[in-house]
């Protein structure tokens, strides 16, 4: 049996028992959440998400990119869209892990800078080998976003893949001071 095969298998299966009819567009839980691709941190497993919970995020380092921000865009229109109020509370969580294997491209300049869209000279900021800092990084880079609403919550959360518990470094606060909300 090919890899394909296995995986057609298993989606026999979920349409058979676990497909879930109907889910809205706009996630239950009204949460996107930033990860990781790296296969040990599947943010559905790893905070026990359901289908249709949570709009999840994937790059290399869960980070606050020029393409995740893109992204973020896109979907804020695809809701406006079909409709879907962008009144009320939703949480954006930056999800981070230990022994991300972005450490391993710290002698990549270029092509880290490139990822991040910024000047070499920039990088150091990006805090790319620490996890605790580069949450912090990326928390106040949404916070300083004026294209995201400002009523949105931000947190974040480094997940340790030694232990399997994330671990709160940025608590849920507002992007920005309801003050200063447009």
């Amino acid at each position: 049996m090919t890899t394909l095969d296995t995986l057609i298998e298993r989606n026999q299966d979920f349409a058979a028992r676990h497909f879930p009819r109907a889910l809205p567009m706009m996630p239950t839980l009204r949460t996107m959440i930033i990860g990781c691709v790296d296969p040990r941190v599947d943010p559905a497993h790893l905070l026990g998400l359901q289908p249709g919970e949570a709009v999840v995020i994937r790059n290399v380092g869960g980070r606050i990119t020029p393409a995740t921000l893109q992204t973020m865009g896109m979907l804020g229109r695809v809701g406006q869209e079909e409709g879907v109020p962008s009144a009320g509370e939703f949480h954006l969580v930056v999800l981070q892990h230990t022994q991300c294997g972005i450490a391993h491209l710290q002698g990549q300049p270029a092509l880290l800078a490139s990822y991040f869209g910024i000047d070499q000279e920039a990088l150091a900021a990006k805090a790319v080998t620490d996890p605790y800092a580069a949450v912090a990084v990326d928390v106040a880079a949404l916070k300083a976003n004026p294209a995201l609403p400002g009523n949105r919550l931000v947190s974040g959360l480094v997940y340790d893949v030694t232990t399997g518990l994330v671990e709160v470094v940025a608590p849920p606060t507002s992007l920005r001071h309801p003050e200063s909300q447009a």
